[in-house]
């Protein structure tokens, strides 16, 4: 068996979610079976220490990376490699290349990575899917074209001058907090992933690349000869571009000292944030550039810190019933453990094992830790929570306030410290527009997102609709009064973030579905009048998008203009998402939410779980996205709990 002849695979898990039959109920099961079945189904899955994890998948340049940083390194698991490349086959789409979700439309830098990494693991070009792929890739433009990381990437192994990337020198680490560009000044994910990429872009490695790779034939002009890498849309981006064209030239004056000092800050600071065996940040791409950055530095292969951020990225490995590997950017056990209980509670708040799951929750809690985000609160006592199984140097607004909610739900006693701790620090992390961002304060310094290095327009995390209803959610709960000012302030944030038809954007979930089920649960949670105008107007467009088989549905396409929500297939988790916000602006008699509730019964397989393919959520829109394989699980259950809840009451 694989994990037996390989040990670096130790954190490997079986993708059981992937291969199962679906298979309904020849006849839908009643309300309250339905319930009970689910409940079961989701219990089962249920780990021995109380928490839930599912897999979380994303597109394919997640692990064709992979095998590109195995490439890079020299490092090379022959058998780890195919199966890599076998997952990366299969999921070759129509239009011959590879998409970044289920259904999604041709993209050009996941497409030249994944052929990459077939070409490295000796896929011969001239076979069908290669030839597929390399004529797709070429009509949209040719690698010349690919996005900024894989422009690095391709610079790294030499394939392009590195003039085709960003100039991110590592003296970037020593620029003042008032200077226009500081590291502080952009997204958690962004510094994690930049600081170690300043050390390779500064020393320009050449990948190992020990099979003499290349992929020449991906290129129109060939690359030492392409002049327009870099696409000037507008003043501001050529303006940055000016400025780095013009870093380029005086980088040569830079004293030698300087430069050591610069890369010797960069590595100190991306090794204080290693996070143990859980990597830095606790994400994919950022772990990739410090493994990578090390190497580079010369720590040797065994060196603790070496192995340490190897098995972390080798933790998010995940083995398909087929055989077949992929890996995933991150972990996601507080969220899926919180939104298990979130179910289970609707279900029975005395639900024994939502309180081994909160029990767990508690333990994961953060106070003293030294996370970045005091750089802007210094004095804010901690008390968040993380996504992943460990980030203590980044707690998030949107797991904090899930967890306590859920906790609140309880209410039992033994919660109340964590809660208060959690209202307390969200209370601070206040953004000044009255709206809560995911990890940072008032990170709006929106000219960033046009230089070069930001093409893909996700280096910020400003405040948000649905992280904002969940904050006001919480607040709410825990002290209405106590915190009038701060819940006025988000309400008025919400509702001047409001569309024009009534709907909520929905950063973290796709998209107006789960950005208007967010806002609304959070205002009745804030005793909003649910007869308010611009409740009405969401409820209104809910109403508007539902689909003749009683669901709702959504497409990724919807982050792409023309924005809003397009005519799309209905699923499970997004049917449940419009149920729980329509039930909480007092829906629960419509007959619209009744037939809402027949598509989950009749959807309902004969495990007690949901399946869908689509992916439910954008790491970062139109650049990255995810399929949180947990939500078919809890949120179908969590609504029918609600409804039956809510008609019992009547």
């Amino acid at each position: 068996m694989l994990l037996e002849s390989n040990e670096k695979l130790a954190g490997l898990a079986d993708n059981t979610a992937l291969d199962h039959s679906v298979v309904h109920h020849l006849k839908p099961l009643s309300l309250s079976a339905a319930i009970e079945t689910a409940r079961d189904a989701l219990i089962a899955e249920q780990k021995q220490d109380g928490h839930w994890v599912y897999n979380l998948e994303a597109d394919c340049t997640i692990p064709a990376e992979y095998i590109l940083m195995m490439h890079f390194t020299g490092d090379i698991d022959e058998d780890l490699e195919q199966k890599i490349a076998a997952y990366l086959r299969a999921e070759q789409d129509e239009h011959d290349g590879w998409s970044l979700y289920h259904g999604g439309d041709f993209d050009l830098s996941c497409s030249v990575k994944a052929y990459y990494a077939l070409k490295l693991v000796g896929d011969n070009p001239h076979q069908e899917h290669m030839v597929r792929a390399r004529n797709a890739i070429l009509n949209h433009g040719g690698a010349a074209h690919s996005n900024v990381f894989t422009r690095i990437t391709l610079a790294l192994f030499s394939q392009v001058p590195w003039r085709a990337t960003p100039f991110i020198p590592a003296e970037v680490i020593l620029l003042p907090k008032w200077f226009p560009f500081h590291i502080s000044k952009v997204s958690y994910w962004s510094r994690t992933v930049m600081v170690p990429l300043f050390v390779l872009c500064t020393l320009k490695p050449i990948a190992q690349n020990p099979r003499g790779v290349d992929i020449r034939e991906l290129f129109i002009t060939p690359p030492e000869d392409e002049l327009n890498y870099f696409r000037i849309t507008t003043l501001l981006s050529r303006v940055f571009f000016t400025l780095d064209q013009v870093g380029r030239l005086i980088e040569k004056l830079v004293p030698g000292f300087i430069r050591n000092i610069s890369i010797r800050k960069c590595e100190q600071w991306f090794t204080e944030r290693m996070n143990g065996d859980h990597g830095i940040g606790g994400i994919f791409p950022a772990m990739v550039n410090v493994y990578e950055a090390l190497t580079v530095l010369g720590y040797d292969r065994d060196h603790p810190k070496v192995r340490q951020a190897r098995k972390a990225i080798d933790n998010l490995l995940v083995k398909n019933t087929d055989g077949s590997i992929y890996c995933q950017p991150c972990v996601s056990p507080v969220w899926d453990t919180s939104l298990a209980c979130q179910a289970l509670l609707e279900v029975d708040k005395q639900c024994p094992e939502s309180r081994r799951g909160l029990d767990w929750l508690m333990d994961q809690q953060l106070s003293d830790e030294p996370g970045d985000w005091r750089e802007v609160r210094p004095d804010l006592p901690g008390g968040g929570w993380a996504f992943q199984y460990s980030n203590y140097f980044y707690p998030d607004l949107d797991d904090t306030s899930m967890v306590a909610w859920a906790m609140h739900r309880t209410a039992n006693g033994k919660y109340t410290g964590a809660i208060e701790r959690a209202a307390t620090w969200i209370a601070g992390m206040k953004s000044k527009n009255g709206g809560y961002g995911s990890f940072e304060v008032d990170n709006t310094q929106y000219y960033l997102n046009y230089i070069p290095f930001a093409d893909h327009g996700a280096l910020l995390d400003p405040p948000t609709a649905d992280v904002t209803g969940r904050c006001l959610a919480l607040l709410s709960l825990v002290d209405r009064e106590k915190y009038a000012d701060l819940i006025d302030q988000a309400i008025a944030y919400l509702k001047n973030d409001q569309e024009e038809d009534g709907s909520w954007y929905g950063r973290w979930g796709t998209n107006y579905i789960y950005g208007t089920w967010s806002v609304l649960t959070a205002l009745e949670e804030a005793g909003i009048d649910a007869n308010e105008p611009f409740v009405r107007r969401a409820v209104d467009w809910l109403y508007s998008i539902q689909n003749e088989d009683g669901g709702w549905g959504e497409s990724n396409d919807s982050y792409y203009p023309p924005r809003h929500r397009r005519p799309c297939h209905s699923t499970a988790f997004q049917t449940a998402w419009a149920l729980l916000g329509l039930l909480a602006a007092g829906e629960a008699a419509a007959p619209q939410v009744e037939a809402g509730i027949q598509f989950l019964l009749k959807h309902q397989c004969r495990d007690g779980l949901w399946y869908d393919r689509d992916f439910t959520a954008p790491g970062f829109p139109r650049v990255f996205y995810l399929k949180y394989h947990g939500y078919t699980r809890y949120f179908p259950l969590w609504a029918l709990a609600r409804y039956r809840n809510l008609k019992q009451r009547d």
